[in-house]
């Protein structure tokens, strides 16, 4: 199939628009990873699909090229599912709804899956091109990346050939991503042991934050909802007893919406305190210009409510535990090494579960953050469940697919890229620990705000980062 560059990029939309009509959450693969494997058997293509539904289509080289090193396009099929909370989508039945705003592709209501559906439709765009000048490609389509890189991790790197690779998970189009941190998620459960009590039912819903993606803005300082529910409830000096606890639905999403349900004997008294404690904390977080909250009262009731002493360690646990940036790097200035993030706070029916996202750039900081907090849970005797580990991506210094970049790059812009570490999990660092002599970049197109419902990306940037792709594998001869 020929095209033109115009028709090309168009092309890469059309088959965004298609992604996006597919329900893709994480941990519901199945009609994504399928859509992949149709489009390898209508054009002919050999391809794989294991176990945990990563699919990987081979194409030869082009005229020339038959005979070069063959090089993988990577990006991950799952997206993070966030809505606003008037929005009635099923993210398991439904596809999203995009729109075009400006420069910006959006979606209605919920978050738009550029990250990483766009990578997708540039690499089946180019793979169905029969113009583009490239070496052997082995596209590789990963799942479940957003909670742990877990197809990444379960995929053998030995149906791989190639040891360059160029990962199109990045956010910003004038930077070449060259390194990035590993993670692991922490699980803790705690006993609710609850109790049956009278009085007035309380609804306190915290909303409106930034919140965000726990590694691209964790240095943004952004209020995490769980936290701050904590701050609430710390501040408060009329008795009460908590019934629920809600707030994050993604451990590596900052939770922009708490919800804690409370009883309370005096409704007058509480609300006048709680009003003034929130009105205070409004002013307190500028940098929130959103942030907003709600009290409702719901008069006289009696229900189940969480033991004395489990409430006690909740408000000791979400004022004390450790939540945003740990360290700094002493090497790249500028760079979170070690963070950790709360991004999920539930009250179960039987238990509470607090849910960590852990990041850092060093395996050994990683491992000391990870002793830390299981540290911190052991003295009130919750449960730790740590698992979802996956490595960093260390810099190579002897990096000739970055150069490739930096030159290609010069060519399109007339000016040099950014090289960058960040602290942010990329999948580059799950192939880089088991291929070896591996070389790898990671580009992309500008995306802002991924993992919230104001997530955007650029037209313009989507395209040039297109063009400029198909420049890279060009001189990968």
């Amino acid at each position: 199939m020929k095209h033109s560059n115009i028709i090309l990029t168009q092309r890469v939309f059309d088959i965004f628009g298609q992604i996006c009509d597919i329900p893709h959450s994480s941990e519901n693969m199945g009609g994504i990873s399928r859509y992949c494997r149709n489009f390898a058997i209508n054009h002919n293509f050999r391809y794989v699909k294991d176990d945990a539904e990563n699919v990987i289509i081979f194409k030869p080289g082009t005229a020339g090229y038959e005979n070069s090193e063959p090089v993988i396009l990577q990006g991950h099929l799952d997206m993070v599912c966030q809505k606003t909370e008037d929005c009635t989508i099923n993210f398991d039945e439904h596809g999203i709804e995009t729109f075009v705003d400006g420069d910006f592709l959006k979606a209605k209501n919920t978050t738009l899956g550029g990250d990483n559906g766009i990578a997708v439709a540039m690499i089946l765009a180019i793979l169905e091109s029969d113009d583009i000048p490239h070496p052997p490609i082995e596209a590789v389509f990963t799942t479940d990346e957003e909670i742990g890189m877990v197809g990444a991790r379960k995929m053998d790197m030995n149906i791989l050939s190639a040891k360059r690779m160029i990962n199109l998970d990045s956010e910003e189009d004038d930077t070449v991503t060259v390194s990035c941190a590993g993670g692991s998620d922490l699980k803790i459960y705690a006993p609710l042991n609850s109790q049956k009590k009278s009085g007035i039912k309380v609804t306190v819903i915290l909303r409106g934050l930034l919140g965000g993606h726990s590694g691209v803005e964790i240095h943004k300082n952004r209020v995490n909802a769980n936290i701050l529910a904590g701050e609430f409830l710390n501040s408060l000096k009329t008795d009460f007893d908590v019934i629920s606890i809600n707030g994050g639905d993604k451990s590596n999403a900052i939770p922009n919406l708490c919800k804690i349900e409370l009883l309370v004997e005096n409704s007058d008294d509480f609300s006048a305190e709680a009003l003034k404690i929130l009105e205070n904390l409004k002013k307190k977080y500028t940098n929130e210009p959103d942030f907003s909250y709600s009290v409702e009262l719901f008069g006289k009731t009696a229900s189940l409510v969480i033991s004395e002493q489990t409430k006690n360690n909740i408000l000791h646990t979400l004022a004390n535990v450790p939540d945003g940036v740990i360290e700094m790097s002493k090497d790249i200035d500028g760079l979170v090494e070690t963070s950790t993030n709360l991004g999920i706070f539930k009250t179960e029916e039987e238990r509470i579960m607090l849910h960590f996202a852990l990041r850092s750039n060093k395996t050994d900081g990683l491992c000391e953050l990870e002793k830390v907090l299981i540290s911190f849970f052991d003295k009130i005797n919750w449960e730790s469940d740590a698992s979802g580990h996956y490595p960093p991506w260390e810099f190579n210094p002897d990096s000739v697919l970055r150069e490739i970049y930096k030159e290609a790059y010069f060519d399109f812009y007339k000016k040099q890229p950014k090289v960058e570490a960040i602290h942010a999990g990329l999948e580059c660092g799950v192939f880089a620990s088991q291929i070896e002599n591996f070389d790898c970049i990671a580009i992309g197109p500008s995306l802002y705000d991924v993992h919230t419902v104001n997530e955007r990306l650029s037209i313009s940037s989507t395209k040039n980062t297109f063009n400029l792709l198909l420049k890279i594998l060009e001189k990968l001869k």
